[in-house]
């Protein structure tokens, strides 16, 4: 049996920040079709085109999807692959120091998971 290295507590945390984050043209397709809208009425409302790429806007200071009250991605059932994979994300991990900055900020993380344990769970991709 292996241990559970990682589990979301609902902190919001990844929701909040400056940050933003990218969506491709199918997700912007799921999202739209998701709350029941055209895709120019999602991208007029929801998003910023950065003329490269298209990003979710940032509203008081988290994503304009997540539910502050609530703790709750509004979103969830269709939310972009990079919200799905965080924090279990191949950037972040690329060394020891990163891991543990983004272990402090994180509780989801188990507090035995070590940094190796959480490369190897990156590499094998067993997170959803």
């Amino acid at each position: 049996m292996s241990k559970k290295l990682f589990e979301c507590k609902r902190c919001g945390f990844c929701c909040q920040g400056e940050s933003t984050v990218s969506l491709s043209s199918d997700e912007q397709k799921s999202i739209a079709a998701f709350l029941g809208l055209s895709i120019s009425r999602f991208l007029e409302h929801y998003t910023v085109n950065k003329g490269s790429h298209i990003e979710m806007k940032i509203v008081n200071g988290h994503c304009i999807f997540y539910d502050e009250k609530n703790k709750l991605c509004q979103i969830h059932p269709v939310k972009p692959f990079r919200c799905r994979q965080w924090p279990l994300h191949p950037s972040i991990l690329k060394d020891k120091d990163s891991f543990e900055i983004i272990r402090a900020s994180c509780p989801g993380f188990a507090k035995e998971a070590t940094w190796e344990e959480i490369k190897t769970l990156v590499k094998k991709h067993e997170f959803t």
